[in-house]
């Protein structure tokens, strides 16, 4: 099964999302330019390129990912249809106290303070192939606690895949090794 877009395509794709995702000034505190997805969510042309998109930047793996992570809570939006597009499953990685059955839990560092990541302790079973997904690549924390989580396990990260990279944040660096893919870059 091939995902491969045509390069025009492609950047054709690229320029739509970027024209669909708006940029919010002093949300959600003073100093932040934020980044919001949901008029890309709203249009359906926008967002049935974005996930054509999210598939064309795994082509070369997407035969591989056995499951996909989706990342309380905006990797859920693109997470879970990339897993029924692939014919895998999807399990949700979740903040504290909204999963019901035993977790595995990760701690991470917060600009101030910590917080933590929980996955149920038999979604995952060890040896699977795993792709992590979330919208925006920021500081790294987030998706360095659930990417520890799945290793956690016993299960293998084929990668990061993300919408947006907030580049100046560095949150790569934070990944290692890991194959990170992400759509836009600000």
């Amino acid at each position: 099964m091939s995902h491969a877009l045509h390069p025009k395509m492609t950047a054709a794709g690229l320029e739509m999302l970027r024209e669909h995702i708006a940029a919010v000034p002093d949300f959600p505190k003073e100093g932040i330019l934020f980044r919001d997805i949901t008029p890309a969510l709203a249009d359906p042309a926008c967002l049935k390129t974005a996930l054509d998109l999210h598939l064309n930047a795994i082509a070369d793996i997407a035969g591989q990912v056995e499951l996909i992570v989706g990342i309380e809570s905006r990797g859920f939006l693109f997470g879970m249809p990339l897993a029924a597009r692939l014919g895998v499953g999807f399990v949700p990685v979740r903040k504290p106290g909204k999963l019901p059955r035993p977790v595995l839990e990760e701690r991470y560092a917060l600009e101030y303070g910590e917080d933590a990541l929980q996955v149920h302790t038999d979604d995952i079973p060890k040896g699977t192939k795993v792709l992590i997904v979330d919208d925006l690549l920021a500081t790294g924390g987030t998706a360095s606690a659930a990417c520890a989580l799945v290793e956690r396990a016993g299960a293998d990260v084929l990668g990061c895949l993300f919408l947006i990279e907030l580049e100046a944040l560095s949150g790569r660096s934070k990944l290692g090794q890991r194959r990170v893919d992400a759509l836009i870059g600000y």
